[in-house]
C-alpha cells in the first residue's frame, strides 16, 4: 500500500503548480487529489492562525470550511458549490501563505503519527469531529475585529483536520481542547462587553 505523502509535501506540490498566478478553489481541489477536501479545510484555516483578524477573508473561507464540514458531519461526500469553486485566490496568495504554512506543518509533522486511531477510524466519531469543525467555521464567519477570535477556531480546525488526515487521535483531542478554550474566551468577551456597557450606562445616567 502506497504511503500518503506528508501534508507539507502535498501543499508544496500545490505551490509548485500555482506559482505566482491567481488560482481558483476548483484548481486547488484538482491539484490536491484524493485528500483534497480535508487538505483544503486545513489550507483555508492557515491564514487565521495569527492573533490578528483578517478582514475580507474570514467570511468566504469560513463559509467554504463550514460547507465541507457540514457534509462530512452528515456522512456525505464533501462538495462545494460551483460558485465557491470559482472563487479566485489572489495572485501570489499561495506563495505568501506557504511562508507560514510550511513552517507550521513541518513542525506539526514531527508529532503527527497514527495513534488512538479509534477516534479517527470510527465513522460516527468522524462525523462528530466534523460537527466541531463546522461550529469553529461558523465562528470564522463572524468578522469580529478582536484579537484571537479567528485564531482559536482556526487552530481547532487545523488540529482536527490534520488528525483526520494522519489518523492521529491525539491531535483530534487537542482540537477539542482548543475549541473549549475558544468557548471560554467568547464567554469572557461577552461578560466583559456586558460589564462595560453597564458601566457606560451608569456613567451616562450620572
Amino acid at each position: 500500500m502506497k504511503t500518503p505523502r506528508k501534508l507539507s509535501e502535498e501543499l508544496a506540490n500545490l505551490r509548485a503548480h500555482a506559482g505566482e498566478r491567481a488560482v481558483t478553489l476548483r484548481e486547488v481541489l484538482y491539484i490536491l487529489g484524493g485528500r483534497a477536501y480535508l487538505l483544503l479545510v486545513l489550507l483555508l484555516a492557515l491564514p487565521f492562525l495569527t492573533p490578528i483578524p483578517l478582514p475580507g477573508l474570514s467570511t468566504p473561507f469560513g463559509l467554504a470550511i463550514a460547507l465541507i464540514a457540514l457534509r462530512l458531519s452528515l456522512g456525505q461526500r464533501p462538495l462545494l458549490s460551483k460558485k465557491l469553486q470559482r472563487r479566485t485566490l489572489p495572485a501570489g496568495f499561495i506563495t505568501k501563505l506557504f511562508s507560514l504554512a510550511e513552517k507550521v506543518l513541518r513542525f506539526l509533522e514531527k508529532f503527527l503519527r497514527p495513534r488512538l486511531t479509534v477516534l479517527t477510524d470510527t465513522p460516527l466519531l468522524r462525523q462528530l469531529h466534523a460537527v466541531l469543525m463546522l461550529l469553529a467555521a461558523l465562528t470564522l464567519l463572524l468578522p469580529l475585529p478582536i484579537p484571537f477570535t479567528n485564531s482559536f477556531p482556526a487552530w481547532a480546525i487545523l488540529l482536527i483536520a490534520a488528525g483526520l488526515l494522519e489518523r492521529d487521535g491525539v491531535f483530534i483531542l487537542a482540537g477539542y481542547v482548543v475549541f473549549v478554550a475558544e468557548v471560554f474566551y467568547f464567554v469572557f468577551l461577552g461578560e466583559a462587553t456586558a460589564r462595560l456597557m453597564q458601566e457606560l450606562w451608569q456613567w451616562w445616567r450620572g
